[in-house]
């Protein structure tokens, strides 16, 4: 069974700010974190790419081009540069270790962009010494085991990490009465959590089923990014882990309404 993780030691589900909340402030910048911190929110999401020169910054997106006011590839180009750029022409792109340390309360899921990212998160995370205080996941079943042979080289104890895509479709065929071994040897390794999209286009793709299987495996489910109160309320009667929302104050009143709010 998966091991205990201080990272998901939370007294019902999981509110997380996406992007630090993306709502309502410009995605993975500090201003975003720091509302999200001011309105009670304990859990960020963000994501992770390194520079050139090998500093891990919370962005999203491979490229400067979509978001902020200068173009380029970040892993091609040095931090100097990055660090010219502003999100939606104003806010900085931060370092990941400005965000874990600017909030030493705060619990950060990331999510690995980029197998350059592997070495430099895995040295910043031993500078930070954040292990219980992270979850790492990524679209990439590779880099998640790339990571998972990293970490011991750096860390003290281990770190929460989910399913990567072949285990999450293999969770989900499962829930579907599937034989699936080799998921149940993957949560046997310590992952502890599955993190997946609470639907395909119109069609929900978490299920009653699906998250029982989850739970029968000792896994916690985690849905993104859910920004509708509709939706919210509807995992939330399937028993879901964690909810990832851009829409922090609609996530905040559904949960409230519920007596599921906690600071």
């Amino acid at each position: 069974m998966p091991r205990d993780y201080a990272f998901l030691d939370h007294p019902g589900p999981i509110p997380f700010a996406h992007r630090g909340g993306a709502g309502g402030r410009p995605e993975n910048s500090m201003a975003a974190f720091q509302r999200a911190v001011d309105l009670g929110y304990r859990y960020l999401e963000t994501d992770a790419h390194a520079t050139a020169d090998g500093v891990v910054v919370a962005f999203h997106d491979r490229t400067l081009d979509r978001v902020t006011d200068r173009k380029g590839t970040v892993s091609r180009l040095p931090y100097a540069e990055v660090a010219k750029a502003r999100i939606a022409g104003s806010e900085p792109i931060p370092r990941l270790e400005d965000v874990l340390g600017s909030w030493p309360d705060a619990r950060v899921n990331i999510d690995l962009k980029d197998a350059t990212v592997i070495g430099p998160l895995a040295e910043a995370l031993h500078r930070t010494r954040a292990w219980d205080r992270i979850c790492i996941t990524s679209f990439s079943t590779r880099r998640l085991a790339q990571m998972r042979a990293r970490l011991p080289l750096f860390t003290e104890r281990d770190v929460c990490m989910s399913l990567g895509p072949r285990g999450v479709m293999a969770l989900r065929a499962k829930s579907y009465g599937g034989a699936t071994d080799k998921l149940v040897r993957l949560a046997a390794t310590g992952i502890a959590c599955a993190q997946v999209p609470h639907s395909l286009g119109r069609l929900p793709f978490v299920t009653e089923a699906f998250v029982a299987k989850a739970h029968d495996l000792g896994l916690k489910m985690h849905a993104w990014t859910v920004n509708d109160a509709d939706d919210m309320a509807r995992l939330l009667d399937l028993g879901i882990d964690g909810i990832m929302t851009d829409e922090l104050v609609t996530l905040r009143h559904v949960m409230a309404a519920r007596g599921l709010w906690t600071r």
